[in-house]
């Protein structure tokens, strides 16, 4: 067995230990402790991956595991001054998976001028916006499951923050995201020769990504002039991150693993 993947096992194991820790005791000290040191350890798997020869190297298995990094890097910062224990067992889980899934699907491809600072910032803020907005959409899943069961006359519990802490955090974390979003949507679009050496081309990815912009782009509108709550700013928001999943991982997925391009 390689080191490298010595490390990975690791690092997947101690997410997975994270997880279940805070499902049977969310204040554990030993949860505080641990989380940096697993979030440093992905850090640098990540590094290695994407920067590890020189030049930039996206994949499926890389991209995946960096949105999945910024998500629990964002959870871990936020649960700081919040109790999230509950959504930080859930996106600890899925850091446990994504750090396999970096270790299984390992093809990449060099981004051509990576060196261009103009594309690297492109790239560092949609990935932001990737984080960002994942963060939003697992907010949404538990309001969900929160409104579900208000609505049987019970509360979560384990750590579960209040419904209306969930929905403010989960306007601002839209926010936010949404201005990353438009930052990587319209740099992608007006600068796209500067960037990536070519003209603009509507693939799926472009098309995909402009509507995920334009869904996150209506709730913010909807919920500034009509007040939208509730259902339907959950259905929102779910809705823009699929289509915004599909802009990038679902095209890499197809074309890495499933065409083999």
């Amino acid at each position: 067995m390689s080191p490298l993947l010595l490390v990975t096992l690791c690092v997947s194991a101690l997410y997975g230990w994270i997880a279940w820790r805070l499902q049977r005791t969310p204040s554990a000290s030993s949860v505080r402790v641990l989380t940096p040191l697993a979030l440093l350890a992905h850090g640098a798997l990540i590094f290695n991956s994407v920067l590890g020869q020189g030049d930039i190297r996206l994949g499926f298995g890389n991209s995946l595991s960096t949105i999945v990094w910024l998500t629990a890097l964002t959870y871990w910062l936020a649960s700081q001054g919040a109790p999230l224990a509950r959504l930080q067992s859930w996106v600890s889980g899925l850091a446990a998976i994504s750090v396999l899934v970096m270790a299984v699907f390992t093809e990449t491809h060099a981004i051509p001028d990576s060196q261009a600072l103009a594309l690297r910032a492109h790239l560092v803020v949609s990935f932001l916006a990737y984080g960002l907005l994942a963060v939003a959409a697992l907010h949404a899943v538990m309001m969900t499951m929160l409104e579900k069961q208000l609505h049987r006359g019970a509360l979560l519990q384990g750590g579960a923050p209040p419904l209306l802490t969930l929905e403010a955090m989960l306007f601002k974390t839209i926010g936010v995201g949404f201005a990353l979003l438009t930052l990587a949507v319209f740099s992608g679009v007006f600068f796209s020769e500067e960037l990536f050496g070519k003209p603009l081309q509507f693939s799926h990815k472009t098309v995909f990504a402009i509507l995920s912009w334009l869904v996150f782009g209506g709730l913010l509108l909807g919920r500034h002039f009509r007040g939208w709550r509730g259902r339907t700013a959950l259905v929102w928001t779910i809705t823009g991150f699929t289509l915004l999943l599909l802009a990038y991982l679902g095209t890499q997925f197809v074309l890495e693993v499933i065409l083999r391009r």
